[in-house]
């Protein structure tokens, strides 16, 4: 499917901007959303492309983003939320007050998401979250810590905000479906990218060293299961509220099945950004 409205964040490097290129390719107007100007920019620009700068670090920068989008495009049929990362060793705080994890990888994509819904229901549009297989095994949702005060890692961080992002996905598709939006959230396989080159974790260790040549996908196939959900056609190719990984339903914390916990981190979500300072 050609010639249509494709919003990609943390598109200036690694598979967000390769899925931006393959999308663009296909006849599709594409924006690029990236935190850097120069990458940003010299992304777009190969592709004849709108693009936006935004730090997920900063909400007030997410609401003008939303702004952006909303006054530049009548339509927009798919939305990847794709922005995030490995943090830091030490837990850190954004100036809105939430670890930077949660904020980058979960709020912060709840917020825009939520900002667009009108625009996105009108559109009967996609919305693609970008999850990781790390949920399976290592994430957990306290909903009483989510800022993670107690006992953090960065990596247990890392985990637990793509847990947030299925049970997001999960609570989008039960509050909207009906009305037309659907939502999926995906693995896009372990990607030799720099994701997670800030990070204090042993995950840096297998991204910035040789080890990732033997231990990682390249970013062209890590695109492929992004490109292929915003190119296929929901509840047809894919069940809008699921999570895929290889073009097929991937496994998942069993906290992803309790419907409880996604409405209470919804409603959770919804206060934090509501109160940032």
């Amino acid at each position: 499917m050609g010639n249509r409205t494709i919003v990609i964040t943390g598109a200036s490097d690694g598979i967000g901007a390769v899925a931006a290129r393959r999308l663009s390719n296909d006849g599709n107007t594409v924006v690029v959303v990236g935190r850097s100007e120069e990458k940003t920019r010299a992304v777009a620009s190969k592709l004849g492309a709108d693009y936006l700068l935004t730090d997920f670090a900063d909400l007030m920068e997410v609401r003008r983003l939303a702004d952006e989008l909303l006054s530049r495009y009548p339509q927009i049929d798919v939305l990847a939320n794709n922005a995030g990362g490995v943090m830091s060793k030490a837990r850190e705080l954004t100036r809105d007050g939430h670890e930077r994890t949660f904020q980058v990888n979960h709020l912060a994509p709840f917020l825009l998401t939520t900002l667009l819904m009108d625009r996105l229901i009108e559109s009967r549009a996609a919305v693609l979250n970008t999850a990781s297989e790390a949920n399976y095994r290592f994430g957990d949702i306290d909903i009483n810590n989510l800022d993670g005060r107690k006992k953090y890692t960065p990596f247990k961080a890392y985990c637990s905000s793509k847990l947030a992002n299925i049970l997001f996905t999960k609570e989008l598709h039960r509050r909207y479906h009906r009305s037309g939006l659907s939502t999926v959230a995906f693995h896009p396989g372990n990607v030799a990218s720099n994701f997670a080159a800030g990070s204090g974790s042993l995950l840096r260790f297998v991204y910035t060293t040789p080890l990732k040549r033997l231990l990682l996908i390249d970013t062209e196939k890590g695109s492929d299961e992004l490109v292929w959900l915003a190119s296929t056609t929901p509840d047809t190719d894919w069940q809008s509220g699921g999570y895929y990984a290889r073009h097929k339903p991937g496994r998942t914390n069993a906290q992803v099945e309790d419907p409880h916990l996604a409405r209470e981190l919804w409603e959770r979500s919804e206060a934090m950004v509501r109160t940032s300072v």
